[in-house]
Protein backbone atom coordinates (compact mmCIF):
# COMPACT_ATOMS: atom_id res chain seq x y z
CA UNK A 1 0.00 0.00 0.00
CA UNK A 2 1.11 4.02 -0.27
CA UNK A 3 1.15 3.76 3.52
CA UNK A 4 3.82 1.01 3.17
CA UNK A 5 6.45 2.57 0.47
CA UNK A 6 9.65 3.04 2.40
CA UNK A 7 13.26 1.80 2.31
CA UNK A 8 13.55 -1.34 3.31
CA UNK A 9 16.52 -2.34 5.83
CA UNK A 10 18.02 -5.53 6.29
CA UNK A 11 20.94 -4.77 8.90
CA UNK A 12 23.44 -6.91 8.89
CA UNK A 13 22.94 -8.93 5.22
CA UNK A 14 25.70 -10.97 4.68
CA UNK A 15 27.88 -10.83 1.10
CA UNK A 16 27.52 -13.44 -0.96
CA UNK A 17 31.30 -14.19 0.09
CA UNK A 18 29.96 -14.32 3.32
CA UNK A 19 27.00 -16.35 2.90
CA UNK A 20 28.97 -19.05 0.79
CA UNK A 21 31.93 -19.14 4.23
CA UNK A 22 28.49 -19.44 6.50
CA UNK A 23 27.47 -22.32 4.27
CA UNK A 24 30.54 -24.31 4.81
CA UNK A 25 31.14 -23.85 7.97
CA UNK A 26 27.30 -25.52 8.71
CA UNK A 27 28.01 -28.36 6.03
CA UNK A 28 31.03 -28.62 8.54
CA UNK A 29 29.51 -28.66 11.49
CA UNK A 30 26.93 -30.80 9.83
CA UNK A 31 29.55 -33.21 8.81
CA UNK A 32 30.73 -33.72 12.64
CA UNK A 33 27.55 -34.31 14.41
CA UNK A 34 27.46 -36.69 11.37
CA UNK A 35 30.69 -38.93 12.66
CA UNK A 36 29.54 -38.28 16.26
CA UNK A 37 26.24 -40.45 16.12
CA UNK A 38 24.92 -44.08 15.63
CA UNK A 39 25.46 -44.68 11.91
CA UNK A 40 21.76 -45.78 11.63
CA UNK A 41 20.04 -42.73 13.87
CA UNK A 42 22.57 -40.58 11.65
CA UNK A 43 21.37 -42.27 7.89
CA UNK A 44 18.02 -41.62 8.89
CA UNK A 45 18.42 -38.06 10.89
CA UNK A 46 20.41 -36.01 7.86
CA UNK A 47 19.95 -37.79 4.86
CA UNK A 48 17.12 -35.10 4.05
CA UNK A 49 19.10 -32.19 5.30
CA UNK A 50 22.39 -33.42 3.26
CA UNK A 51 20.03 -33.26 0.22
CA UNK A 52 18.46 -29.91 0.76
CA UNK A 53 22.34 -28.50 1.69
CA UNK A 54 23.40 -29.84 -1.75
CA UNK A 55 20.21 -28.76 -3.73
CA UNK A 56 21.11 -25.42 -2.64
CA UNK A 57 24.62 -25.87 -3.52
CA UNK A 58 23.85 -26.62 -7.03
CA UNK A 59 20.87 -23.51 -7.06
CA UNK A 60 23.90 -21.05 -6.09
CA UNK A 61 26.91 -22.56 -8.14
CA UNK A 62 23.96 -22.10 -11.13
CA UNK A 63 22.96 -18.98 -10.53
CA UNK A 64 26.84 -17.51 -10.43
CA UNK A 65 26.67 -19.35 -13.76
CA UNK A 66 24.10 -17.81 -14.99
CA UNK A 67 25.20 -14.50 -13.46
CA UNK A 68 28.73 -15.68 -15.36
CA UNK A 69 26.92 -16.05 -18.63
CA UNK A 70 25.33 -12.35 -18.70
CA UNK A 71 28.84 -11.12 -18.07
CA UNK A 72 30.37 -12.76 -20.61
CA UNK A 73 27.44 -11.75 -23.10
CA UNK A 74 27.96 -8.16 -22.67
CA UNK A 75 29.49 -7.04 -25.97
CA UNK A 76 27.58 -8.44 -27.67
CA UNK A 77 24.45 -7.47 -25.83
CA UNK A 78 25.40 -3.57 -25.94
CA UNK A 79 25.84 -4.73 -29.94
CA UNK A 80 21.87 -5.67 -30.31
CA UNK A 81 20.94 -2.92 -28.07
CA UNK A 82 22.39 -0.78 -30.35
CA UNK A 83 21.23 -2.39 -33.60
CA UNK A 84 17.88 -1.85 -31.82
CA UNK A 85 18.48 1.66 -30.96
CA UNK A 86 19.35 2.78 -34.34
CA UNK A 87 15.41 1.75 -35.59
CA UNK A 88 13.37 5.21 -35.36
CA UNK A 89 10.30 3.04 -34.17
CA UNK A 90 8.49 6.55 -33.55
CA UNK A 91 5.36 5.62 -32.81
CA UNK A 92 3.37 8.80 -33.21
CA UNK A 93 4.60 9.89 -36.44
CA UNK A 94 2.71 7.65 -39.18
CA UNK A 95 5.64 7.84 -42.04
CA UNK A 96 7.56 5.83 -39.61
CA UNK A 97 5.09 3.23 -39.13
CA UNK A 98 7.53 1.00 -41.55
CA UNK A 99 10.03 1.53 -38.96
CA UNK A 100 8.07 0.54 -35.94
CA UNK A 101 7.44 -2.88 -37.73
CA UNK A 102 11.11 -3.11 -38.26
CA UNK A 103 11.32 -3.04 -34.54
CA UNK A 104 8.49 -5.33 -33.38
CA UNK A 105 10.01 -7.60 -36.33
CA UNK A 106 13.37 -7.22 -34.47
CA UNK A 107 12.35 -7.97 -31.15
CA UNK A 108 10.52 -10.88 -32.50
CA UNK A 109 13.10 -12.14 -33.68
CA UNK A 110 15.82 -11.42 -31.31
CA UNK A 111 12.95 -13.45 -28.51
CA UNK A 112 12.75 -16.62 -31.60
CA UNK A 113 16.73 -16.46 -31.56
CA UNK A 114 16.78 -17.03 -27.51
CA UNK A 115 14.73 -19.98 -27.56
CA UNK A 116 11.27 -18.12 -26.95
CA UNK A 117 8.02 -18.83 -29.45
CA UNK A 118 7.29 -15.24 -30.61
CA UNK A 119 5.03 -13.65 -32.74
CA UNK A 120 4.16 -10.57 -34.14
CA UNK A 121 0.49 -9.42 -34.06
CA UNK A 122 -1.02 -6.74 -35.98
CA UNK A 123 -3.34 -3.99 -34.64
CA UNK A 124 -5.11 -1.40 -35.88
CA UNK A 125 -2.13 0.62 -35.10
CA UNK A 126 1.10 -0.54 -34.54
CA UNK A 127 2.27 -4.23 -33.99
CA UNK A 128 2.16 -6.19 -30.39
CA UNK A 129 4.66 -8.70 -29.79
CA UNK A 130 3.87 -11.96 -27.80
CA UNK A 131 6.11 -14.71 -26.66
CA UNK A 132 6.21 -17.23 -24.54
CA UNK A 133 9.11 -19.69 -23.45
CA UNK A 134 7.02 -22.97 -22.99
CA UNK A 135 3.94 -24.77 -24.24
CA UNK A 136 2.46 -25.23 -20.82
CA UNK A 137 3.37 -24.68 -17.71
CA UNK A 138 4.46 -27.38 -14.65
CA UNK A 139 2.82 -27.55 -11.57
CA UNK A 140 4.32 -25.48 -9.06
CA UNK A 141 6.57 -23.50 -11.54
CA UNK A 142 6.11 -19.52 -11.64
CA UNK A 143 4.22 -17.88 -14.81
CA UNK A 144 5.31 -14.05 -15.24
CA UNK A 145 4.16 -11.51 -18.12
CA UNK A 146 7.18 -9.18 -19.04
CA UNK A 147 6.13 -5.95 -20.22
CA UNK A 148 7.87 -3.13 -22.14
CA UNK A 149 7.54 -1.36 -25.50
CA UNK A 150 9.79 -0.56 -28.30
CA UNK A 151 8.36 2.51 -29.63
CA UNK A 152 9.84 5.98 -28.45
CA UNK A 153 9.40 9.54 -28.55
CA UNK A 154 10.59 11.46 -31.85
CA UNK A 155 13.87 13.36 -31.23
CA UNK A 156 12.84 17.07 -31.89
CA UNK A 157 14.49 19.19 -31.36
CA UNK A 158 17.55 18.15 -33.34
CA UNK A 159 19.65 21.01 -32.96
CA UNK A 160 19.78 20.05 -29.31
CA UNK A 161 20.99 16.42 -29.65
CA UNK A 162 25.06 16.65 -29.47
CA UNK A 163 24.71 13.53 -32.11
CA UNK A 164 22.51 11.71 -33.83
CA UNK A 165 19.80 10.65 -31.67
CA UNK A 166 19.54 7.34 -33.91
CA UNK A 167 23.20 6.68 -34.28
CA UNK A 168 23.43 5.21 -30.63
CA UNK A 169 27.43 6.30 -29.05
CA UNK A 170 29.32 5.19 -25.86
CA UNK A 171 30.66 8.13 -23.75
CA UNK A 172 32.63 9.01 -20.99
CA UNK A 173 30.16 11.01 -18.34
CA UNK A 174 32.10 12.81 -15.44
CA UNK A 175 29.21 12.02 -12.99
CA UNK A 176 27.92 8.52 -14.15
CA UNK A 177 31.12 6.89 -16.09
CA UNK A 178 30.02 5.14 -19.24
CA UNK A 179 26.67 6.09 -20.51
CA UNK A 180 24.65 5.26 -24.06
CA UNK A 181 23.05 8.21 -25.73
CA UNK A 182 20.44 7.94 -27.91
CA UNK A 183 16.92 8.39 -28.38
CA UNK A 184 14.86 5.29 -26.36
CA UNK A 185 18.30 4.24 -24.34
CA UNK A 186 16.48 4.55 -21.26
CA UNK A 187 13.19 4.63 -22.39
CA UNK A 188 12.44 1.74 -23.14
CA UNK A 189 14.93 -0.09 -25.46
CA UNK A 190 17.13 -0.47 -23.22
CA UNK A 191 15.56 -1.27 -20.42
CA UNK A 192 13.22 -4.05 -21.78
CA UNK A 193 17.12 -5.35 -22.99
CA UNK A 194 18.05 -6.15 -19.59
CA UNK A 195 15.20 -8.74 -19.17
CA UNK A 196 15.45 -10.03 -22.46
CA UNK A 197 19.30 -10.68 -22.05
CA UNK A 198 19.03 -11.77 -18.58
CA UNK A 199 16.39 -14.55 -19.78
CA UNK A 200 19.22 -15.02 -22.74
CA UNK A 201 21.50 -16.08 -19.81
CA UNK A 202 19.58 -18.21 -18.15
CA UNK A 203 18.70 -20.72 -21.08
CA UNK A 204 22.06 -20.32 -22.49
CA UNK A 205 22.77 -21.73 -18.87
CA UNK A 206 20.23 -24.29 -17.89
CA UNK A 207 18.22 -24.52 -21.44
CA UNK A 208 15.40 -22.60 -19.51
CA UNK A 209 14.41 -19.95 -17.02
CA UNK A 210 13.22 -21.27 -13.11
CA UNK A 211 10.04 -19.68 -14.02
CA UNK A 212 7.54 -20.13 -16.76
CA UNK A 213 8.12 -16.72 -18.80
CA UNK A 214 5.24 -14.94 -21.17
CA UNK A 215 6.44 -11.41 -23.06
CA UNK A 216 4.19 -8.47 -24.54
CA UNK A 217 5.95 -5.88 -25.84
CA UNK A 218 3.88 -3.35 -27.50
CA UNK A 219 4.38 -0.10 -29.98
CA UNK A 220 2.11 2.58 -29.14
CA UNK A 221 3.19 3.09 -25.38
CA UNK A 222 4.32 6.78 -26.58
CA UNK A 223 0.61 7.60 -27.44
CA UNK A 224 -1.23 6.04 -25.14
CA UNK A 225 -1.61 2.56 -25.94
CA UNK A 226 -4.83 3.25 -28.27
CA UNK A 227 -4.59 -0.63 -29.56
CA UNK A 228 -3.77 -1.91 -26.14
CA UNK A 229 -7.50 -2.25 -24.63
CA UNK A 230 -8.73 -4.35 -27.36
CA UNK A 231 -5.45 -6.38 -27.87
CA UNK A 232 -5.86 -7.35 -23.67
CA UNK A 233 -9.32 -8.41 -24.11
CA UNK A 234 -8.83 -10.25 -27.03
CA UNK A 235 -5.73 -12.55 -26.18
CA UNK A 236 -6.76 -12.16 -21.92
CA UNK A 237 -6.35 -16.20 -21.97
CA UNK A 238 -3.13 -16.19 -23.44
CA UNK A 239 -1.96 -13.43 -21.30
CA UNK A 240 -3.40 -14.08 -17.96
CA UNK A 241 0.11 -15.29 -15.68
CA UNK A 242 0.23 -15.08 -11.92
CA UNK A 243 1.57 -11.37 -12.04
CA UNK A 244 3.53 -9.13 -14.42
CA UNK A 245 6.94 -7.45 -14.26
CA UNK A 246 6.87 -4.01 -15.66
CA UNK A 247 10.83 -2.62 -16.50
CA UNK A 248 9.77 1.15 -17.27
CA UNK A 249 10.73 2.38 -13.67
CA UNK A 250 13.73 3.55 -11.62
CA UNK A 251 15.86 3.59 -9.45
CA UNK A 252 16.31 5.66 -6.27
CA UNK A 253 19.60 6.81 -7.36
CA UNK A 254 23.19 5.29 -9.65
CA UNK A 255 24.08 3.03 -6.66
CA UNK A 256 20.73 2.44 -5.00
CA UNK A 257 18.11 -0.29 -6.66
CA UNK A 258 14.46 0.12 -6.13
CA UNK A 259 10.81 -1.29 -6.39
CA UNK A 260 8.01 1.39 -7.27
CA UNK A 261 5.09 0.76 -5.33
CA UNK A 262 2.99 2.99 -6.06
CA UNK A 263 1.77 4.68 -9.63
CA UNK A 264 -0.53 8.32 -9.54
CA UNK A 265 -3.35 7.80 -11.78
CA UNK A 266 -4.62 10.91 -14.32
CA UNK A 267 -7.05 13.15 -15.14
CA UNK A 268 -7.02 15.11 -18.17
CA UNK A 269 -9.26 17.60 -20.31
CA UNK A 270 -8.55 19.89 -22.68
CA UNK A 271 -10.93 23.44 -22.80
CA UNK A 272 -11.52 25.95 -25.18
CA UNK A 273 -12.90 29.63 -23.92
CA UNK A 274 -14.65 31.29 -27.08
CA UNK A 275 -16.13 35.18 -27.01
CA UNK A 276 -16.36 37.39 -29.89
CA UNK A 277 -17.15 35.53 -33.27
CA UNK A 278 -14.29 36.56 -34.70
CA UNK A 279 -10.61 38.12 -34.08
CA UNK A 280 -11.06 41.60 -33.05
CA UNK A 281 -8.91 44.78 -33.77
CA UNK A 282 -7.65 45.61 -29.93
CA UNK A 283 -7.99 49.27 -30.85
CA UNK A 284 -11.17 49.75 -32.04
CA UNK A 285 -12.25 46.68 -29.58
CA UNK A 286 -10.38 46.45 -26.71
CA UNK A 287 -12.18 46.93 -23.73
CA UNK A 288 -15.98 46.90 -24.26
CA UNK A 289 -15.06 43.06 -25.42
CA UNK A 290 -14.33 40.39 -23.61
CA UNK A 291 -11.08 38.93 -24.03
CA UNK A 292 -10.94 35.07 -24.19
CA UNK A 293 -7.53 34.90 -23.23
CA UNK A 294 -7.87 37.01 -19.94
CA UNK A 295 -10.88 34.94 -19.24
CA UNK A 296 -9.04 31.81 -19.52
CA UNK A 297 -6.03 33.66 -17.89
CA UNK A 298 -8.61 33.98 -14.43
CA UNK A 299 -10.13 31.24 -15.04
CA UNK A 300 -6.89 28.80 -14.70
CA UNK A 301 -5.54 30.57 -11.47
CA UNK A 302 -9.24 30.45 -9.86
CA UNK A 303 -8.33 26.61 -9.61
CA UNK A 304 -5.68 26.96 -7.07
CA UNK A 305 -5.36 28.63 -3.53
CA UNK A 306 -2.78 31.06 -2.41
CA UNK A 307 -1.26 28.18 -0.45
CA UNK A 308 -1.16 25.89 -3.76
CA UNK A 309 -3.42 23.80 -2.81
CA UNK A 310 -6.31 22.97 -5.87
CA UNK A 311 -9.37 25.10 -4.83
CA UNK A 312 -11.74 22.57 -7.15
CA UNK A 313 -14.66 21.29 -4.68
CA UNK A 314 -13.95 17.66 -4.06
CA UNK A 315 -10.54 17.23 -4.83
CA UNK A 316 -9.25 15.81 -2.02
CA UNK A 317 -11.68 13.42 -1.62
CA UNK A 318 -10.36 9.86 -0.77
CA UNK A 319 -6.76 11.52 -0.21
CA UNK A 320 -5.21 10.26 2.92
CA UNK A 321 -2.74 11.90 5.07
CA UNK A 322 0.68 10.43 6.16
CA UNK A 323 0.80 8.28 9.06
CA UNK A 324 3.64 9.33 11.37
CA UNK A 325 5.11 6.45 10.13
CA UNK A 326 4.99 6.92 6.72
CA UNK A 327 6.40 10.21 7.48
CA UNK A 328 9.73 9.09 9.43
CA UNK A 329 10.40 6.00 6.64
CA UNK A 330 10.40 8.92 4.21
CA UNK A 331 12.39 11.56 6.13
CA UNK A 332 14.82 8.62 6.45
CA UNK A 333 15.67 8.64 2.55
CA UNK A 334 17.07 11.80 2.83
CA UNK A 335 15.39 13.28 -0.15
CA UNK A 336 17.73 16.28 -1.18
CA UNK A 337 14.73 19.00 -2.15
CA UNK A 338 17.73 21.37 -2.79
CA UNK A 339 19.33 19.61 -5.35
CA UNK A 340 16.02 18.02 -6.58
CA UNK A 341 14.87 21.65 -7.61
CA UNK A 342 18.48 23.05 -8.36
CA UNK A 343 19.24 20.18 -10.94
CA UNK A 344 15.99 21.71 -13.10
CA UNK A 345 17.46 25.00 -12.48
CA UNK A 346 14.79 26.25 -9.77
CA UNK A 347 15.10 27.20 -6.37
CA UNK A 348 12.12 27.88 -4.61
CA UNK A 349 9.70 25.14 -3.56
CA UNK A 350 5.65 25.48 -5.08
CA UNK A 351 2.95 23.06 -4.20
CA UNK A 352 1.41 22.86 -1.04
CA UNK A 353 2.83 25.01 1.81
CA UNK A 354 4.18 22.75 4.42
CA UNK A 355 4.41 19.41 1.94
CA UNK A 356 8.19 18.19 1.34
CA UNK A 357 8.65 17.72 -1.93
CA UNK A 358 8.53 13.70 -1.95
CA UNK A 359 5.15 14.02 -0.24
CA UNK A 360 4.06 15.94 -2.70
CA UNK A 361 5.61 13.71 -5.42
CA UNK A 362 4.49 10.33 -4.21
CA UNK A 363 1.35 10.93 -2.29
CA UNK A 364 -0.21 14.30 -2.98
CA UNK A 365 -2.45 15.04 -6.06
CA UNK A 366 -1.59 17.43 -8.11
CA UNK A 367 -3.41 19.55 -10.97
CA UNK A 368 -0.86 20.78 -13.67
CA UNK A 369 -1.50 23.09 -16.98
CA UNK A 370 0.54 21.87 -19.52
CA UNK A 371 0.18 24.43 -22.75
CA UNK A 372 -1.79 27.47 -23.31
CA UNK A 373 -2.78 28.74 -26.64
CA UNK A 374 -4.75 31.53 -27.86
CA UNK A 375 -4.14 34.87 -30.50
CA UNK A 376 -1.31 35.27 -32.64
CA UNK A 377 1.73 32.94 -32.40
CA UNK A 378 4.05 34.25 -35.12
CA UNK A 379 6.91 36.78 -34.97
CA UNK A 380 6.32 40.56 -33.87
CA UNK A 381 3.02 42.09 -33.00
CA UNK A 382 -0.28 41.45 -34.21
CA UNK A 383 -2.60 43.62 -32.43
CA UNK A 384 -5.96 42.09 -32.43
CA UNK A 385 -8.75 40.28 -29.05
CA UNK A 386 -8.58 36.42 -29.99
CA UNK A 387 -12.01 34.69 -30.44
CA UNK A 388 -10.90 31.96 -28.60
CA UNK A 389 -8.31 30.74 -26.22
CA UNK A 390 -7.55 26.94 -25.12
CA UNK A 391 -5.40 25.50 -22.33
CA UNK A 392 -4.85 21.97 -22.05
CA UNK A 393 -5.09 20.89 -17.89
CA UNK A 394 -3.90 17.44 -16.64
CA UNK A 395 -4.19 15.64 -12.58
CA UNK A 396 -2.05 13.24 -10.79
CA UNK A 397 -4.15 11.38 -8.73
CA UNK A 398 -3.51 8.80 -5.66
CA UNK A 399 -5.17 5.73 -4.42
CA UNK A 400 -8.59 6.49 -3.60
CA UNK A 401 -9.54 9.31 -5.97
CA UNK A 402 -12.37 9.47 -8.51
CA UNK A 403 -10.96 10.81 -11.62
CA UNK A 404 -14.69 11.10 -13.17
CA UNK A 405 -15.49 12.73 -10.63
CA UNK A 406 -12.96 14.97 -10.32
CA UNK A 407 -13.41 15.94 -14.27
CA UNK A 408 -16.92 16.57 -13.82
CA UNK A 409 -15.86 19.03 -10.74
CA UNK A 410 -13.37 20.62 -12.48
CA UNK A 411 -15.71 21.18 -15.17
CA UNK A 412 -18.60 22.37 -13.10
CA UNK A 413 -15.63 25.24 -11.18
CA UNK A 414 -14.50 26.37 -14.79
CA UNK A 415 -18.12 27.16 -16.41
CA UNK A 416 -18.85 29.50 -13.32
CA UNK A 417 -15.55 31.37 -14.65
CA UNK A 418 -17.32 31.85 -17.56
CA UNK A 419 -19.02 35.20 -18.42
CA UNK A 420 -22.77 34.70 -19.83
CA UNK A 421 -22.13 35.94 -23.60
CA UNK A 422 -18.58 33.47 -23.48
CA UNK A 423 -18.29 30.00 -23.89
CA UNK A 424 -16.17 26.86 -22.58
CA UNK A 425 -15.82 23.58 -24.21
CA UNK A 426 -14.16 20.73 -22.62
CA UNK A 427 -12.82 18.49 -25.68
CA UNK A 428 -11.86 15.45 -24.52
CA UNK A 429 -11.45 13.50 -21.21
CA UNK A 430 -9.35 11.08 -20.28
CA UNK A 431 -8.84 9.01 -16.75
CA UNK A 432 -7.61 6.11 -15.07
CA UNK A 433 -6.86 5.50 -11.21
CA UNK A 434 -4.01 5.46 -9.15
CA UNK A 435 -2.22 2.07 -7.90
CA UNK A 436 -0.47 1.16 -5.20
CA UNK A 437 0.95 -2.58 -4.14
CA UNK A 438 1.25 -4.01 -0.37
CA UNK A 439 4.71 -3.72 0.08
CA UNK A 440 4.70 -7.16 2.02
CA UNK A 441 3.52 -9.12 -1.22
CA UNK A 442 5.69 -11.90 -1.49
CA UNK A 443 7.17 -10.81 -4.88
CA UNK A 444 7.34 -7.35 -3.86
CA UNK A 445 9.41 -8.80 -1.25
CA UNK A 446 11.20 -11.35 -3.72
CA UNK A 447 12.57 -8.73 -6.20
CA UNK A 448 13.85 -6.55 -2.91
CA UNK A 449 16.48 -9.56 -1.77
CA UNK A 450 17.50 -10.02 -5.25
CA UNK A 451 17.87 -5.98 -5.60
CA UNK A 452 20.14 -5.79 -2.59
CA UNK A 453 22.20 -9.05 -3.70
CA UNK A 454 23.50 -7.67 -6.72
CA UNK A 455 23.64 -3.80 -5.77
CA UNK A 456 24.92 -4.85 -2.32
CA UNK A 457 22.52 -1.71 -0.58
CA UNK A 458 18.65 -2.13 0.49
CA UNK A 459 16.39 -1.53 -2.44
CA UNK A 460 13.82 1.38 -1.87
CA UNK A 461 10.56 0.51 -1.85
CA UNK A 462 9.68 4.14 -3.18
CA UNK A 463 5.96 5.60 -4.83
CA UNK A 464 6.24 7.26 -8.68
CA UNK A 465 4.88 10.49 -9.37
CA UNK A 466 4.03 9.07 -13.27
CA UNK A 467 1.59 6.82 -14.40
CA UNK A 468 1.85 3.82 -16.43
CA UNK A 469 -1.85 2.85 -17.71
CA UNK A 470 -0.52 -0.72 -18.56
CA UNK A 471 -0.37 -1.83 -14.67
CA UNK A 472 -4.08 -0.82 -14.34
CA UNK A 473 -5.15 -2.56 -17.43
CA UNK A 474 -3.54 -5.52 -16.45
CA UNK A 475 -5.30 -5.48 -12.69
CA UNK A 476 -8.64 -4.67 -14.25
CA UNK A 477 -8.44 -6.84 -17.42
CA UNK A 478 -5.84 -10.20 -16.63
CA UNK A 479 -6.75 -10.04 -12.92
CA UNK A 480 -2.65 -9.95 -12.02
CA UNK A 481 -0.82 -7.13 -9.92
CA UNK A 482 2.38 -5.96 -11.57
CA UNK A 483 6.19 -5.34 -10.52
CA UNK A 484 7.94 -2.66 -11.19
CA UNK A 485 11.51 -2.75 -11.15
CA UNK A 486 13.50 -0.68 -13.54
CA UNK A 487 16.96 0.68 -13.68
CA UNK A 488 16.12 4.61 -15.02
CA UNK A 489 17.44 8.11 -13.16
CA UNK A 490 15.75 11.02 -13.06
CA UNK A 491 19.22 12.45 -15.11
CA UNK A 492 18.33 9.86 -17.83
CA UNK A 493 16.88 13.08 -20.15
CA UNK A 494 14.01 10.40 -21.52
CA UNK A 495 11.94 12.43 -24.52
CA UNK A 496 14.35 14.69 -24.17
CA UNK A 497 17.49 15.58 -26.36
CA UNK A 498 20.60 13.06 -25.64
CA UNK A 499 18.81 10.86 -23.76
CA UNK A 500 20.75 8.26 -22.04
CA UNK A 501 21.21 5.43 -20.24
CA UNK A 502 23.71 4.40 -17.73
CA UNK A 503 26.04 1.62 -18.99
CA UNK A 504 26.34 0.29 -15.39
CA UNK A 505 22.73 0.79 -15.24
CA UNK A 506 22.54 -1.97 -18.44
CA UNK A 507 25.05 -4.31 -17.00
CA UNK A 508 23.63 -4.73 -13.64
CA UNK A 509 20.19 -4.41 -14.86
CA UNK A 510 20.68 -7.77 -16.43
CA UNK A 511 22.49 -9.14 -13.95
CA UNK A 512 19.03 -7.67 -11.50
CA UNK A 513 16.87 -9.70 -13.74
CA UNK A 514 18.93 -12.96 -13.33
CA UNK A 515 18.48 -12.85 -9.79
CA UNK A 516 15.00 -11.39 -9.72
CA UNK A 517 14.05 -14.84 -11.36
CA UNK A 518 15.37 -16.87 -9.42
CA UNK A 519 14.32 -15.36 -6.42
CA UNK A 520 11.01 -15.72 -8.00
CA UNK A 521 10.66 -18.98 -8.55
CA UNK A 522 10.43 -20.06 -5.08
CA UNK A 523 7.65 -18.24 -4.66
CA UNK A 524 5.35 -21.16 -6.53
CA UNK A 525 2.50 -20.98 -9.04
CA UNK A 526 -1.19 -19.57 -8.35
CA UNK A 527 -3.80 -21.71 -8.97
CA UNK A 528 -5.71 -19.86 -12.32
Amino acid sequence: MIGEAALTRRAGSPTATNAAAQRNRTLFRRHYDFLMRDNTTKSNRNSGTQTNDASEIRMTEQLDSVLGKVDANNADALDRLFALLRIQSISTDPDYAEHCKTAANWCSDTMNAIGLKSQVIATEGHPMVVAHDRDSVPEGTPHVLFYGHYDVQPPDPLDLWSQDPFEPTLVEDPANGQIIIARGAQDNKGQLLTFLEAVRAWREVTGETPCAISVLLEGEEETGSPSLPAFLAAYKDELKTDFALVCDTGQWNKDTPAVTTMLRGLAATEIVVRGPDRDLHSGMYGGPAANPIRILAKAMASLHNDDGSVAVNGFYDGVAELSDQQAQQWNALNFDSSAFLGDIGLSQPAGETGRSALEQIWARPTLEFNGVTGGYQGTGTKTIIPAEASAKITCRLVPDQNPEAILDNIEAHLKKQIPADCSIEFLYRHSGRAIGFDTSAAPIQAAAKALEAEWETPAVLMGCGGSIPIVTSFKEVLGIDSLLVGYGLDDDRIHSPDEKYNLKSFKKGARSWVRIIDELSKLGHKSQ
